[in-house]
């Protein structure tokens, strides 16, 4: 296989990838159906902003946030199986199953770790150690304005922590489980070890002052853009959309069995920070996954990056025992 140069790389050298938004397959049916599935995206992203924007200060909670999140990937769960991207994607009862694990892992251990030992605890403690206040003065911005900002410096932070995950070892070692999935569907995105997905959600937003308004708002970049990452549903998503935002074709390229592939496309939702520093790649990839698309036991991505760390660790310092001569 010789795949196909991007810039100074070769992609799909090891296994099959479509490279260009000209080559990806585009939605079939009805000028109904075509329609619904061009511009779904941006109505459900510009629907949520307007809800958060003038929602009653009764409504504009976290509670509501949660539900709202809920009911929308209960959504996609629905998209999936009127208009999935790939027939070899669907859902089955044991993927399922899986997901709905570490979905409740999120909800519960890794969130109260989150708090106890996430980014804001952190932020506090460098704030009280150092004496800081917070970043007042973006609390005077337009709403809209304070909403973007969450969003893009989270994403800032999260496409270099994404991106060292695959280039330092021992972070790599975390985040390669999430590397052995082999389809992508809404849930994905809460697979993984928990170390890793405690690492992934840190950010530095805890330094900023915002409005607790701008930060609900901010959550709908994550929920209506960021979900798409891991979904099996085709669309037609508008040229201007995938310029700017993550796609589940970016994403199915960083899932890719091919390795050149996976390195790349490391942001959660802003793809226009990967066109920024020269690793995005427009494409899909339908084959996924690690070890010619072996599949992880949940038992094994407990504990795949310390059962490795510790065989690396044995053959980097084992010094093997010299028999004295005959």
């Amino acid at each position: 296989m010789t795949g196909i140069r991007v810039g100074k790389r070769v992609i799909g050298a090891d296994a099959p990838v479509t490279i260009g938004w000209e080559n990806i397959p585009k939605v079939e049916g009805g000028p109904v159906k075509r329609f619904i599935f061009t511009w779904f995206q941006p109505t459900m992203l510009f629907a949520l902003l307007i809800f958060w924007y003038y929602a009653p200060n009764s409504l504009a909670k976290a509670s509501t946030a949660i539900t709202i999140g809920i009911a929308f990937k209960v959504l996609l769960l629905l998209l999936e199986w009127v208009n999935p991207r790939h027939a070899s994607w669907r859902l089955t009862w044991k993927e399922f199953a899986t997901d709905l694990f570490y979905v409740g892992l999120g909800y519960t251990v890794i969130r109260l770790a989150g708090f106890y030992l996430g980014s804001g605890a952190m932020t506090k403690a460098v704030q009280q150690a150092m004496h800081w206040d917070k970043i007042t003065w973006f609390v005077s911005m337009p709403l809209l304005v304070q909403a973007f900002l969450i969003a893009f410096i989270f994403d800032f932070g999260q496409y270099w922590m994404h991106r060292g995950m695959h280039n330092w070892y021992p972070l790599w070692l975390t985040h390669s489980v999430h590397h052995y999935i082999t389809q992508l569907n809404v849930n994905k995105g809460a697979v993984g070890n928990p170390v890793e997905l405690f690492l992934i959600g840190l950010g530095v937003g805890g330094f900023f002052d915002f409005l607790p308004r701008a930060a609900l708002m901010a959550g709908a970049f994550g929920l209506a853009v960021g979900t798409y990452q891991h979904i099996n549903v085709r669309f037609n998503s508008p040229r201007w959309w995938r310029f700017l935002f993550n796609t589940t074709e970016h994403h199915s390229l960083h899932h890719s069995l091919d390795y050149e592939a996976t390195r790349s496309n490391y942001s959660g939702t802003f793809i226009i920070i990967d066109r920024m520093f020269g690793t995005c790649v427009d494409g899909e990839a339908e084959l996924l996954g690690m070890e010619g698309g072996r599949r992880m036991s949940i038992r094994e991505q407990m504990t795949f990056p310390f059962t490795e760390g510790w065989k690396t660790l044995k053959e980097k310092f084992h010094r093997p025992v010299s028999l004295p001569a005959e």
